[in-house]
């Protein structure tokens, strides 16, 4: 997995409308605010759905699959039509452990369903759905995604003890590289 945060905006706008509740305009001010909302559920802390994220990930479908459970947030991805029709996979296309076995099968049914794999000869109807359906779920696609930090909030707490690895790694990086840790619930240090 890889992830890589591209942007971060809001900060401003979202502290500023805090104040528009307390009639408060000193930023300094409303910052300190902030800090004491920020963990009050139940829509007190609204004003991180102002704070948008955006980020590159580089995942397995497996993980894909669960992470769109998460529909606070808008995505772009890399088109898995085009990408296998480009040439054979190889273990650089799929996450770590998965087996040469499983990319040597889905590479036989590639070749099958091109006459031995010419760029030519294009993916299309059944031909495309048999070599999508059998895709291994280790296999990585890229998405750009959009979301606020009220939604990292929830994934945070529902996935920072998950059997996947790649929970884990995604809360870390997010952790350690984004601009305001300190309006992200630390889930590994509870101090």
């Amino acid at each position: 997995m890889q992830v890589k945060i591209l942007n971060e905006a809001g900060y401003d706008e979202a502290i500023r409308g805090i104040g528009l509740s307390y009639g408060i305009n000193d930023f300094e001010h409303l910052s300190n605010v902030a800090r004491k909302l920020q963990n009050k559920d139940g829509g007190h802390n609204k004003f991180l759905e102002s704070l948008q994220m955006w980020l590159e990930i580089r995942a397995p479908r497996g993980w894909w699959a669960e992470f769109d459970t998460y529909r606070l947030m808008t995505k772009q991805s890399e088109s898995t039509m085009h990408t296998i029709q480009k040439r054979l996979l190889t273990k650089n296309d799929f996450e770590t452990g998965t087996e040469q076995d499983i990319i040597d099968v889905f590479n036989k049914i590639l070749k099958e369903e091109t006459n031995n794999f010419s760029i030519k000869n294009k993916l299309s109807g059944k031909s495309l759905q048999r070599v999508k359906w059998n895709l291994p779920e280790g296999f990585l696609q890229t998405r750009i995604v959009c979301l606020n930090y009220k939604s990292l909030r929830n994934i945070f707490f529902q996935r920072h003890n998950h059997k996947l690895e790649q929970w884990e790694y995604l809360i870390k990086y997010i952790l350690s590289h984004c601009r305001y840790p300190e309006l992200l619930p630390d889930v590994y240090n509870k101090s």
